[in-house]
């Protein structure tokens, strides 16, 4: 037993009438130095508490007595934790967690929940806050405090007031002072949901509260008052990224709740069931499906975790329940599944262990009955608000008296059905969605498509569609950066103006939105624009459902196409866009494989366009509409706001995918300001990248030296980088603007909003080369490659040789290569472009590397085949023997065949 325990128990034996550290050392023939340092400890755990008295004795804390009881008592009320699905699988450590922090003496321990939307964050703090109640650790007559704090993230002093209260005369209307949550949750649980939503200064508040114990109300000087609360927070966010350390330094326990794919098997089948049997519950029914049922319905899960499940499950038991209202058993057949449901039979497919373990537990023949021991949560963040069933008995007994048919009363409540679940689970995150919205397009654009909105609905007595906001305010966004960048306006295609010509009304409402744009905002909209404007107003009115454009992203790593997809789905509520995420260790043949399933899944008969990062996924254009036989067009060097932009354009009637690539290839982002025509000319003036750290020196020269290395490297020449400290940084601002055109920001602070900023985290990290080549691209100063001679061009290929490989000698090696490339455009009858080229050497730098390192790539037998019937094999082989002369090595076929994927991608690219 260690010392501290030993000394504890003894303090126990001598509860009633206490002990000195003298007679614990003499007793436990202890050092009494020693024993004074462990009672001090046990003092600060709260597990003991000592008296004012000389000599100073010692007594079991009160609140380890009742800590002791809890745990006595623990199996007794453990039924608690019981309703949630997994106990003993994957919510075993995030329950023994939640546990652990409400029993940890004296007053428990703050704690951070984190977990994607739908895992169930809200009904889990709800179930922690039922079982410090049951272990009297908070009073029966509590009740849970609960805050969101994105209602409240961008207005610091309403956030303040609402949460530590006000003074009276604060502000004008505080006529008396009033309490805030953080008093009303006294001697109780304060909920702050979606916390990384707070600001800066919100959350050093939260943590002084933390941290002392005492607050003061908005209006007052002292923190005087005083709030005894167990804080739990939440998060959707990478609380490292989104919250400040000196936060979460306060939280000792963060407990992550899994996501629906992450759990086992027999977990989605019992949250599946437990669902079911919710609803067989609500109306007294059973309920009876079929084995493809079932898997259809558990592998509907796209990204709405175990909320999209409920809302899924929702949606076929309310269409079982309408068909079969007189019978007792209610069957949920296939017909009954939508067409979005139905898919999740195919993706389950895909996942092929998933899918024979979940085979292996389920019955052929599933029977749910009631239960009247299921417990309807209202604290279920995914509950709905009113009963279902009872709004289409009644809905249906009305439609009936008035001499409606079946098939007419069924067609029209499912239709409001569909709408009341799709609304109430859109609101759940629409809080997120419009902030991504402003993370992307400029709140002065956001708010004067707004004014737009109601413009035309006033004047045209038309009723918009709800994503009408999203949609306007990025095509204006885009509209608006072109003008910025001064990139000619777009000629509008013959079929565009025959398809405007049939809808007067949206030509009428386009030039009224002219109208707005060039009298408030002093912009000059051409007369192009107003046909795509026209087109935008018509797509939100008839959006197009069968032949619509499926868009498909693939990136490397193993959720960054996903977050992208969920984002624009949710901003633009989409239904035709797809995620396929190509983990490190996938081989280019199971992601091809991988990608062809994809695209025939999301195929609607109008084609598929393809946005990818980078490497092998940029070959495989060619080979997907060869194995599918669907038109597949690719786009690399995919951003968020590509995925937004090809999101936004695939949904407009009338959309042919030849025509939205090619507008998506010119795709210059969406602006973050509004420039009117008398803004001062900027684009004259030495563009300037300013570095910004504390002092102007140390961090800020490193950053100007790595800035000015890659601007070197990407051969960008006339962008100067200044460094400046963060003292009086606005002033020199304005100094520096007078004379140069500040195109970005690098460092600490982000002092300019309307242009781009990078992170030194980030710079640290390797985004410096995306960020170089984006402002290149962004600002049109990229330098051709024709002016700079060979030798530059050796020169910039060596450093970056010698920065990324390990055992080829760059000064010797890119010579070589560089003469190489030369040899294949001559044995190939080809031209290659200077940057190509640049990119050939690169490429073959790799593969060298690789075969020195025995890491060879393969190709399948179809592969190989392939390579070997193609005209430039031979000649590839040929040129070979340039590199057995001068290197002693040959590449093999392997190497060969991805050198000719390369070649066919830049052939495709210069057409």
């Amino acid at each position: 037993m260690a010392r501290k325990d030993k000394i504890l128990n003894y303090v126990k034996e001598k509860d009633r009438e206490g002990t000195t550290t003298t007679e614990i050392a003499e007793a436990l023939q202890l050092q009494r130095s020693n024993v004074s340092k462990d009672l001090n400890i046990l003092v600060r755990e709260g597990v003991v508490r000592k008296t004012s008295t000389r000599p100073v004795r010692y007594f079991l804390s009160e609140h380890t007595v009742s800590f002791e009881k809890a745990q006595e008592s623990i199996e007794d009320i453990n039924h608690i934790f019981d309703t949630i699905t997994g106990k003993e699988g994957s919510m075993r450590t995030p329950i023994e967690q939640a546990k652990s922090s409400i029993l940890y003496p004296p007053k428990g321990l703050n704690c951070l929940i984190t977990g994607q939307t739908g895992t169930g964050k809200t009904l889990f703090v709800h179930t922690m806050f039922q079982f410090a109640k049951a272990n009297h650790l908070i009073d029966a007559d509590k009740k849970l405090t609960v805050f969101n704090c994105a209602d409240y993230a961008n207005n610091t002093e309403l956030l303040m007031s609402h949460l530590f209260g006000y003074a009276k005369g604060a502000f004008t209307g505080a006529e008396k002072t009033t309490d805030g949550l953080i008093q009303q949750a006294d001697g109780g649980m304060l909920f702050l949901d979606e916390v990384h939503r707070l600001p800066p200064e919100g959350q050093e508040m939260i943590f002084y509260f933390m941290d002392h114990g005492t607050y003061s109300r908005l209006g007052e000087v002292d923190k005087k008052n005083h709030a005894d609360v167990r804080i739990v927070c939440a998060t959707t966010d990478d609380p490292n990224s989104s919250l400040l350390a000196t936060f979460t330094r306060r939280i000792p326990i963060t407990i992550h709740l899994p996501n629906y794919h992450d759990r086992p098997a027999r977990e989605q089948i019992n949250l599946l069931k437990n669902m079911l049997q919710l609803e067989a519950t609500r109306i007294n029914r059973n309920f009876e499906l079929s084995e493809e049922v079932a898997k259809a319905l558990i592998g509907s899960v796209e990204y709405g975790n175990v909320g999209q499940l409920k809302s899924n499950v929702q949606l076929v038991c309310a269409r079982g329940f309408l068909n079969y209202m007189d019978k007792e058993t209610i069957p949920l057949t296939m017909e009954l599944l939508s067409p979005a449901i139905k898919d999740g039979l195919v993706r389950l497919k895909m996942n092929q262990p998933l899918y024979v373990e979940i085979a292996r537990h389920l019955e052929r023949q599933i029977v749910i009955r009631p239960n009247e021991q299921v417990n309807v949560s209202q604290e279920d963040a995914y509950e709905l608000p009113y009963n279902l069933y009872d709004l289409i008995d009644k809905k249906a007994a009305m439609l009936r008296d008035e001499g409606m048919d079946k098939e007419a009363i069924n067609n029209f409540i499912m239709t409001d059905i569909n709408i009341q679940l799709k609304s109430f689970y859109q609101n759940e995150s629409t809080a997120d969605a419009d902030q991504k919205l402003k993370d992307i397009v400029d709140p002065v654009i956001i708010e004067m498509t707004n004014t737009i909105q109601h413009q035309l609905e006033t004047q045209y007595e038309v009723m918009l569609a709800s994503d009408f906001v999203y949609a306007m305010s990025l095509h204006l966004s885009s509209f608006i950066k072109r003008l910025e960048i001064g990139e000619a306006m777009r000629e509008v295609s013959k079929n565009i103006l025959e398809m405007v010509q049939d809808y007067p009304k949206a030509l009428e409402m386009a030039h009224t939105v002219q109208d707005i744009l060039e009298e408030k905002y002093q912009l000059i909209v051409p007369k192009s624009e107003l046909y795509y404007l026209a087109m935008l107003l018509i797509s939100l009115q008839h959006s197009p459902q069968d032949g619509k454009i499926g868009v498909l992203v693939a990136t490397h790593g193993n959720s960054t196409a996903t977050s992208m997809v969920q984002v624009v789905s949710k901003l633009l509520n989409v239904d035709h866009l797809a995620s396929f995420d190509m983990s490190l260790d996938m081989s280019p043949t199971e992601a091809l494989s991988g990608l062809c399933n994809m695209v025939k899944q999301i195929d609607r008969g109008s084609g598929v366009l393809l946005l990818v990062d980078m490497g092998s996924l940029a070959t495989f254009n060619q080979k997907i509409i060869d194995q599918t036989g669907i038109k597949v067009r690719t786009i690399d060097m995919v951003t968020t706001s590509m995925v937004l932009e090809a999101g936004r354009k695939t949904s407009m009637v009338n959309a042919g995918l030849e025509n939205i690539y090619e507008e998506l290839q010119s795709f210059r982002g969406y602006s973050h300001t509004i420039l009117p025509k008398q803004q001062k000319a900027v684009m004259h003036l030495p563009k300037t990248i300013l570095s910004i750290c504390a002092t102007g020196e140390g961090t800020a020269k490193t950053i100007e030296t790595m800035l000015n290395d890659l601007l070197v490297e990407y051969l960008v020449d006339d962008v100067e980088v200044i460094s400046l400290s963060m003292v009086d940084l606005e002033t020199k601002i304005q100094e520096i603007e007078k004379t140069h055109h500040i195109i970005a920001t690098v460092g600490g602070k982000n002092p300019l909003p309307e242009v781009p900023h990078l992170t030194l985290e980030k710079l640290l990290q390797g985004g410096g080369e995306a960020f170089i080549q984006y402002l290149s691209h962004q600002n049109d100063n990229k330098a051709s490659l024709s002016e700079h001679t060979d030798e530059d061009l050796q020169n910039l290929m060596q450093k970056h040789i010698g920065e990324y490989y390990t055992f080829i000698n760059p000064q010797k090696i890119t010579p070589i290569l560089w003469e190489y490339t030369s040899f294949i455009e001559y044995q190939l009858s080809e031209i290659f472009s200077t940057s190509f080229k640049i990119n050939l050497v690169l490429h073959l730098a790799g593969a060298i590397e690789r075969l020195l390192t025995k890491e060879i790539v393969s190709i399948n037998t179809e592969e190989k085949e392939q390579l070997l019937n193609d005209k430039r094999f031979d000649k590839l082989k040929q040129a070979n023997l340039f590199l057995e002369e001068h290197l002693n090595l040959s590449l093999p076929n392997s190497e060969l065949y991805y050198l000719i994927q390369l070649i066919d991608t830049e052939s495709r690219n210069t057409k």
